[in-house]
């Protein structure tokens, strides 16, 4: 069985599902159905259950996924062993984060520069507005940016961070004192619009442009950094929807950080060019699948 037949395998025995298998792993829905038919041909025993409401693992599909797991993840350590080993002296990746998750990040840091000592990371600031040029021209190599991603030029590499969000409102705003807020409430009021610099589908899973309930959500005044948002909240202008970390490192006068009760958490993943020629990127990649996502 080849490299990417089990890749095809193990993203489908996890998503359950031939068209996200596909997105996630930029291959057509037939190169998907086609892996797996192969490999049941050349088993001799179906590895799924499909019909046309849902797939699922049969028994033999399940002892499979645990074993070339296994596998799999051993040929990555090994794999990511030998680049460490091959780092010049002194390397350094170029890594993007938003405000202060790099204190978040210093777990997979440390992680990182312990199994390649020739290798190091230096921290860059990325914003909304603009989340992917910095990765374009190579001024970082890798950004930590919150899912989905969908860029055919980009690579998305393992979650690192997880968490909830909040609602950065002003301190003499109604919602102030309520100590929670609601998806719904945005549609009572004006959201910051980023700008054109970020495709649409990524800024919405951040600040929607429509509730829950399908009431749409106003946007303006425009902001770039994440300190131009602030000062539109402190200033009455707007609320905004942020990541919780925000709220645990920001205390800035004249703005009340709500937790969102009824938001999805957000998932934060490594992101790098996928035509960059970097093995520490990849070292990087390894070290925090082997880490696991950090909780906020």
């Amino acid at each position: 069985m080849e490299l990417r037949d089990i890749e095809i395998f193990l993203t489908l025995a996890e998503e359950l599902h031939f068209g996200r298998t596909a997105e996630r792993l930029r291959v057509s829905q037939a190169r998907v159905s086609q892996a797996i038919s192969k490999q049941e041909r050349r088993l001799g025993v179906a590895l799924f259950d499909r019909t046309s409401r849902r797939v699922a693992l049969t028994p033999v599909g399940r002892r499979l996924r645990e074993d070339l797991q296994q596998a799999l993840d051993l040929i990555k350590a090994g794999l990511a062993r030998a680049e460490a080993a091959g780092l010049r002296t002194g390397q350094t990746l170029r890594l993007g984060v938003f405000g202060h998750a790099a204190h978040e990040l210093r777990p997979l840091v440390d992680a990182f520069r312990a199994r390649c000592p020739g290798g190091d990371v230096q921290f860059g600031e990325i914003y909304g507005s603009d989340p992917f040029t910095a990765l374009r021209t190579g001024e970082h190599d890798v950004n930590v940016l919150w899912l989905p991603i969908a860029e055919p030029d980009l690579t998305v590499g393992p979650t690192v961070l997880t968490g909830g969000r909040v609602l950065a409102v002003p301190a003499d705003h109604p919602l102030a004192g309520r100590g929670t807020a609601s998806l719904e409430d945005l549609a009572d009021n004006h959201v910051v619009d980023l700008g054109p610099g970020a495709p649409e589908y990524w800024v919405e899973s951040m600040v929607p442009t429509r509730t829950p309930l399908g009431r749409r959500i106003p946007r303006g005044p425009a902001a770039r950094t994440f300190h131009e948002i602030l000062s539109l909240v402190a200033s009455g202008q707007c609320v905004h929807p942020l990541g919780e970390i925000a709220a645990r490192y920001n205390r800035p006068p004249g703005v009340v950080f709500l937790p969102i009760h009824d938001a999805p958490a957000l998932h934060w993943a490594l992101t790098w060019r996928s035509t960059a020629d970097n093995p520490a990127i990849h070292v990087l990649a390894q070290t925090a699948a082997d880490l696991g996502p950090i909780s906020l």
